[in-house]
């Protein structure tokens, strides 16, 4: 017969047995007005109610006013970021569940919410689920605490109850002996240990801790004889049991209180502890300082930490007088692999590649992936240039074996550049910039190369970056300009045509030739921003020409093949010619034979458009590629002009069978035919017995601005006068 002081205790408390059907008020705290009125609609279950606001400021004035059960509350907001009131609640001794809701990325502000009483931290963007789960899991933690607590208060009037809260704690609660020795464990022990509670009695505490932890545990435990009443908090490592005799540790968070005796000496006899099992906390803090520090695709150190170790390797190679040497490595036609197999399958490739290098470097080197395709290599302790040369080769060789993607195999190469500590810079971001610089010019000259970094590159650099920053306000600052060089006919000694060539007159640099500014703009993207600004101007001086009652011939104007990615590229030439009032016939596009062999994104329907719309359209350069009649009968040309590279090493009639072979064409196909750089008059002569008449250079006339072009117009003998 079970007597009513043997029977269990079952505490009955409001809101604690079943958190599904308790009625919790729940605060919103975030300066989005839209955010804050979504979280009732997410959150809803039934006895939640909800209050808002949007400052640390409201929420204080509403926590006056009631007693909340959970906080949402946002890290940053107008008046204070979130910390200041996680402080008013601990100074005001406060017990609202707090979950914090972040876009911070930092490991700082994670660990200080947490150190400062927050029960979860959810970052941002996050999703439903996981938010529902960090509110769901607080509630149910905070009615849990205020069991607890109501617990506490009857401990008091109940030996039961205090019974009941020991034996049930979650937490490991024993005593120490003055020996230091367990007299007292409570059941939890088991769970969280794996021990029997027999097995422990009378055996020292010390037992249970991992050797690591040994010596801070003793001083402790030896601290109350000298400091009675002083009580403590530390965390630890204590062993766990298995049968098998394979103990892992689990991690605690120990607090312990010295039990003094009622006599007036008030000595100790011993330790009253509470252990937390604080395992998947540490193992949550290991995860947000591991991804502070380390790329979340390869697992590789991030920048961040690259620059740290690097920064340390420095120190070190100037205390020992040593060298160093940084790597940047870029994947070569990366963006090819993600835009034609998708981003699943650039990151496998990116993984794979990651892999391999890693593979290639000795125990000490560093990889970091600063992201995108580039990645990073550190090698401390090098004697000589040759040590990083010969690393560099084994990178290129680990990835000439194929890399197997689930849509096939796929070569990947690399271009590396290399920068030595102290001959290339003495800090880490010199370094790196340098190694980049080198890792630019392998890009350009041709990829899948290593090359060391050189003091003339870093200058070629600047001038380059320089060129590029000047070019981008070329057009507003009104520094380009349109010269124009006449198409003349020899045997009529008439103008028949005009083409238009892009000038920059820098502020300081003077004329900038085309060749050194077009690619420029190509590769920054540019071109289709001046190609609009050449088109443009050249329809103008068309119709300021006809309106001054100068009748200018057939203009010419060159188009990138960036220009021809557009699908627009027809209607907005005329629109253009529209808008100034210009026959179509008044211009000519004139487009270069690798446009014309790549017919990427159908430029030969975009040429049939241009010509079904009236505009002539000339191949230049042409013989320089790889022509062929059949592109010939595929794109409705008009024009065929002859490179300068032909006219130039011409002497005298049938010297040249590819000019020869280039009239045969052009009068095959009925087209006009044009030759460019005629610079003297036996070429000239040569040219016009091998059937081409329409001729220009310098024979006849440089590039000019318009004014003298228009004097040429009004008076196209002056062309013929005299040798130019």
């Amino acid at each position: 017969m079970v007597t009513p002081a043997e029977q269990p205790f079952r505490p009955q408390v409001e809101g604690a047995a079943d958190t599904d059907t308790a009625t919790f008020r729940i605060l919103v705290v975030d300066d989005d007005p839209a955010l804050r009125r979504t979280f009732p609609h997410v959150l809803a279950r039934p006895g939640r109610l909800f209050d808002e606001c949007g400052s640390i400021g409201e929420a204080i004035d509403r926590l006056l006013q009631r007693h909340y059960d959970l906080i949402l509350l946002d890290y940053r907001l107008p008046d204070a970021n979130g910390l200041a009131l996680l402080d008013w609640l601990g100074d005001n001794q406060r017990d609202e569940a707090v979950v914090i809701i972040s876009g911070e990325d930092t490991i700082d502000a994670a660990i200080g919410a947490l150190r400062k009483g927050a029960d979860d931290y959810v970052r941002k963007p996050y999703h439903v689920a996981q938010l529902q789960r960090a509110v769901d899991g607080a509630l149910h933690k905070g009615a849990l605490e205020k069991t607890n607590r109501l617990m506490s208060q009857r401990l008091k009037a109940s030996e039961r109850l205090h019974r009941y809260l020991v034996e049930s704690s979650p937490d490991l609660i024993f005593t120490l002996d003055s020996e230091g020795r367990f007299s007292y464990l409570n059941p939890r022990v088991k769970a969280l240990l794996g021990y029997e509670r027999s097995a422990l009695m009378r055996r020292p505490f010390t037992t249970l801790v991992m050797p690591e932890d040994l010596d801070r545990i003793f001083g402790l435990l030896s601290q109350p004889s000298s400091l009675p009443g002083e009580s403590f908090n530390v965390e630890l490592r204590l062993r766990r049991h298995h049968p098998d005799g394979d103990g892992d540790s689990v991690t605690v968070s120990l607090t312990g209180i010295p039990m003094l005796t009622h006599e007036n000496d008030r000595r100790v006899v011993g330790l009253y502890g509470v252990a937390r099992d604080i395992s998947e906390r540490k193992r949550a803090e290991e995860i947000i300082s591991f991804q502070a520090y380390h790329d979340q695709l390869t697992h590789l150190p991030n920048r961040v930490l690259f620059k740290d170790r690097l920064e340390l390797a420095i120190a070190q190679a100037q205390r020992r007088t040593g060298a160093l040497a940084v790597m940047f490595i870029d994947v070569d036609r990366f963006k090819l692999v993600n835009d034609t197999f998708g981003h699943a399958e650039g990151d496998n490739l990116l993984r794979s590649i990651a892999s391999r290098l890693s593979a290639t470097l000795r125990r000490g080197d560093t990889l970091a992936r600063l992201g995108g395709d580039e990645f990073t290599v550190l090698l401390p302790d090098i004697n000589q240039p040759e040590d990083a040369k010969v690393i560099a080769r084994k990178i290129l060789d680990t990835l000439t074996p194929p890399i197997k993607l689930s849509q096939g195999d796929f070569r990947a190469t690399v271009s590396v550049g290399i920068a030595l500590f102290p001959r290339d810079g003495s800090t880490a971001e010199e370094l790196t910039r340098n190694a980049d610089v080198a890792m630019y010019q392998v890009k350009r000259s041709g990829k899948n190369a290593f090359r060391f970094f050189d003091p003339e590159l870093n200058s070629r650099h600047r001038d380059r970056i320089a060129l590029e920053n000047d070019l981008r306000s070329a057009i507003a600052r009104n520094e380009l300009e349109l010269h124009y060089q006449p198409q003349v006919s020899f045997s009529k000694r008439s103008i028949v045509g005009l083409e238009a060539l892009l000038r920059w007159n820098h502020p300081s640099l003077g004329a900038v030739p085309p060749g050194t500014f077009v690619q420029v703009a190509e590769e920054v993207g540019l071109i289709g921003e001046i190609s609009a600004w050449v088109l443009e101007r050249a329809c103008n001086q068309i119709s300021e020409w006809q309106r001054n009652g100068v009748e200018p011939p057939r203009m010419s104007i060159n188009l990138s093949a960036h220009d021809f990615l557009r699908t627009d590229i027809v209607d907005a030439i005329t629109a253009c010619l529209d808008r100034h009032e210009v026959a179509p016939a008044a211009l000519e596009i004139e487009i270069t034979e690798s446009i014309m062999m790549n017919d990427t994104a159908g430029v030969a329907s975009k040429v049939r458009g241009l010509r079904s719309a009236g505009l002539s359209v000339a191949i230049d350069d042409f013989g320089t590629g790889y022509s062929a009649l059949a592109y010939l009968q595929k794109f409705p040309v008009s024009t065929l002009k002859i490179d300068r590279s032909f006219v130039r090493d011409l002497e005298g009639p049938m010297t040249n069978p590819i000019i020869s072979a280039i009239t045969g064409i052009a009068r095959g196909f009925e087209l006009d035919l044009v030759a460019e750089g005629v610079e003297n008059i036996e070429q000239a002569d040569a040219l016009r017995t091998l059937g081409c008449d329409v001729m220009q250079g310098y024979l006849f006339a440089r590039p000019a601005p318009a004014a003298a072009a228009e004097a040429w117009l009004r008076s196209p003998e002056l062309l013929f006068a005299q040798p130019h």
